[in-house]
């Protein structure tokens, strides 16, 4: 019998490592064809067959407002003319929020809140690395700057309920894609706040006042830091204050947000 050479089976084909991989990858193509038989990829929006997983179809993304320049320097809020090139909207200059900088993928409207609403409570988590792709370049200037990434937390009672927190899994995405910290459980949601979705401006502030806090044994990995925010809405800007806050008085050096979404003020 002869002696097997190294890089070689008894067939003569190489199976040396670089052989191996591509092999591994061909095996992975295969299996995405069958997949892709067995469960056709689907519109993260509504559903329809499209040609590759997490990706919208052309009738959704035609819908959907990406938020681009001209913004608000500070808020990111969309402008309707620009005006120079330090623009700061009206809302910002009355009141300046604590975070730096504020950036959002699209609108927060009748049109995308069917995206929204599947990813934050119908289980579509597997839409987290495609949206993390979008932020990546919405907010890219942010994520370059940053030192680590936070998301807004969740009250444990609600993550105990709702399975997952939406805003650490586009957190954790995004940390993988660019390569920065990722610290999910620095600032902590202390108190439970009911259901902000029909609460106004002010009453929002006044319920999320105390409600985060960064513990004495983790204000060391936020001292001096540049925190970029992660959430899924940004909405009225009650909770992402009051987090930035929270970072801040931590020893944070500043604090950027970027979400997925934003609602139009002005709408």
């Amino acid at each position: 019998m002869l002696p097997v050479i190294a890089g070689e089976t008894d067939a003569g084909v190489k199976s040396g490592p670089g052989h191996r991989m591509t092999a591994l990858r061909t095996l992975s193509h295969l299996g995405s064809a069958v997949l892709d038989v067995v469960l056709p990829p689907l519109c993260l929006g509504c559903n329809a067959v499209v040609d590759s997983h997490r990706t919208l179809c052309v009738r959704c993304w035609s819908t959907i407002r990406f938020v681009g320049p001209p913004l608000c320097d500070w808020c990111g809020h969309p402008h309707p003319a620009d005006v120079g090139p330090e623009l700061i909207c009206a809302a910002c200059a009355q009141s300046k929020p604590p975070y730096a900088r504020a950036r959002s993928v699209f609108l927060y409207d009748k049109r995308s809140r069917n995206l929204i609403l599947k990813f934050k409570y119908a289980d579509r988590t597997d839409a987290a690395p495609a949206f993390a792709r979008w932020m990546a370049r919405a907010g890219a200037d942010l994520v370059r700057d940053a030192d680590v990434i936070v998301p807004v937390p969740l009250h444990w009672t609600r993550l105990l309920s709702r399975k997952y927190n939406q805003a650490a899994l586009l957190a954790q995405a995004l940390a993988r894609l660019s390569g920065k910290v990722y610290a999910p459980n620095v600032v902590t949601r202390v108190r439970r706040t009911p259901p902000l979705g029909h609460a106004g401006a002010s009453a929002r502030q006044r319920l999320v006042r105390g409600v985060f806090q960064v513990s004495p044994a983790d204000r060391p990995r936020l001292a001096g830091r540049r925190v970029l925010l992660i959430d899924d809405v940004l909405t009225t800007g009650a909770t992402a204050r009051a987090c930035a806050r929270t970072a801040l008085r931590a020893g944070a050096e500043a604090v950027d947000l970027l979400t997925l979404s934003r609602v139009d003020r002005d709408a």
